[in-house]
């Protein structure tokens, strides 16, 4: 960082004691858990926990055979699991509060082309996670488990466990979550110049055998899951080197812009 920092890129905020940076970090703790805590309060009176894991559990019972259900194995499983189906909703009904806290604690220590940088990426990648979520939900789910029926044969009776679904979901939504991540790495790998748009797109045939691989390790082992987190993946892929040359252009810091200037003249 240079000594002569130009005015329109001064530090939002003072620089303040370690001391009083931790009391900070608390309190914005403090108002994250209040939020999930609130979140959690409202979403335990309406809709409920039952009704939370009936929408949950949704797209599996739509596709089991007439009559059967999803059957609990432990003698807690049917508190235990509504409940923590409960905090993790609650959770992600509070997280852009909780993003934003997070946001207001580092907000004030950043320069104005670094907030250009940051704030967009945490937003932007909220957003991408719960479009990967319901990408997921809504559409994942229901392919998978209607080729998982059609597969099975007559004689076996599907009764899954409440427990192992609710671990099938965390997992099928992370890595879905996840991969829709897939732009906000190449923007940040671009952007910090680790690596150059250009070689991002001599990268494409690799990342594209990657994605399946990936696709292959965190989804079920049939063809319609694998196919629908990878295609999205290298969609995404495409999407971030396009984003990342934006990006670049316009999150510049002035020392780069005028370097760039005086290089050209």
């Amino acid at each position: 960082m240079s000594e002569t920092t130009p005015k329109d890129d001064e530090l939002a905020g003072t620089e303040q004691p370690f001391v009083q940076h931790l009391m900070e970090l608390r309190d914005r703790l403090v108002k994250a858990m209040i939020a999930i805590g609130v979140a959690a309060a409202l979403l335990f009176f309406f809709p409920g926990p039952g009704e939370l894991y009936d929408f949950l559990a949704a797209p599996l019972v739509a596709h089991l055979p007439k009559g059967a259900t999803l059957i609990a194995t432990s003698v807690i499983s049917p508190f235990m699991v509504p409940l923590k189906i409960l905090l993790m909703s609650a959770f992600l009904l509070a997280l852009p509060f909780v993003l934003w806290q997070l946001w207001a604690f580092i907000a004030p220590g950043l320069y104005s082309h670094e907030k250009k940088l940051v704030l967009p990426l945490v937003v932007s990648s909220t957003v991408l996670f719960f479009f990967g979520v319901a990408f997921c939900y809504f559409f994942v789910f229901g392919q998978v488990f209607s080729f998982i029926q059609g597969f099975a044969p007559k004689s076996i009776t599907a009764a899954p466990d409440i427990e192992a679904y609710l671990s099938f979901v965390l997992t099928m939504f992370m890595a879905f979550g996840l991969s829709f991540e897939v732009p906000i790495a190449v923007v940040v790998l671009a952007r910090m110049n680790i690596v150059s748009v250009e070689k991002l797109k001599n990268f494409r045939g690799y990342f594209i055998v990657i994605a399946f691989v990936i696709a292959a390790v965190v989804t079920p082992p049939d063809v319609v899951s694998q196919l629908a987190l990878a295609i999205p993946m290298c969609l995404l892929y495409e999407v971030g080197i396009w984003a990342a040359q934006i990006f670049i252009k316009h999150t510049k810091a002035p020392e780069d812009t005028e370097e760039a200037a005086s290089s050209s003249s």
